[in-house]
């Protein structure tokens, strides 16, 4: 917790179980004259706790944390803090994730990559009311709003629910059943039910199948197995 003061400033609340970096985005955020972070969660849970203590302006959510999908965290954040804005944050591409975290609340959604460079005026621009998100992703919602293009871009897993996609990267990181059940506090049966419907939408005939699509599906999105 920072015990920089808050007042006069817009209270920011970091979400991202890498320590280096939220250590990093503290430094750069505390630098600024109109900013201050207000506290750090490494998972979903104390995320909300924190959040509820703290009272936020903003939240800069990472989209893959231990217990729970950054996506599900940002939802649960629009039932219980309305007033507080959300900022995905992500080593995750933005075409794969950036309309999920527009369509659960989010207000904006920018890569690590470019965090350093990016994430103060990130954070401005949602805190004026807009939404912050990359060129490209203008362009591609604009593309679906004004000509009627997809979003799927062909991608196998456009179809899937949000809950399926998390589903499915926790199988591709090697965790069983049970722990994917523990995870998002499910019960072993509906695990096995969303994977029953994952192999049914990306058209395989196996278990094996689906954890060879899954392992193979977190590592070209860059995230290693385990993360």
């Amino acid at each position: 917790m920072s015990e920089q003061t808050t007042e006069g400033k817009s209270k920011v609340l970091l979400i991202d179980d890498h320590p280096i970096v939220r250590q990093g985005l503290v430094q750069l955020i505390n630098e600024e004259p109109d900013l201050v972070v207000c506290g750090e969660a490494s998972s979903a849970r104390e995320a909300m706790d924190l959040a509820e203590q703290t009272q936020p302006d903003v939240a800069v959510v990472d989209i893959s944390l231990e217990d729970r999908s950054g996506v599900e965290l940002i939802k649960d954040f629009r039932l219980r803090q309305p007033k507080m804005l959300c900022l995905a944050l992500s080593m995750y591409d933005e075409s794969m994730y950036g309309v999920r975290v527009l369509r659960a609340g989010g207000r904006g959604y920018i890569m690590k990559q470019e965090v350093t460079k990016k994430v103060i005026t990130a954070i401005r621009r949602v805190l004026a009311g807009q939404v912050y998100v990359s060129e490209a992703m203008a362009s591609r919602l604009v593309g679906q709003l004004v000509l009627g293009k997809s979003d799927a871009d062909g991608s196998p897993t456009a179809d899937l629910s949000d809950r399926e996609l998390e589903v499915l990267t926790m199988i591709g990181r090697g965790l069983g059943t049970r722990e994917v059940a523990e995870r998002l506090f499910i019960s072993v049966k509906t695990v096995e039910a969303h994977k029953e419907r994952l192999k049914e939408k990306l058209k395989l005939n196996s278990s094996t199948e689906l954890v060879r699509f899954a392992v193979q599906f977190t590592l070209d999105q860059g995230m290693p197995e385990g993360a």
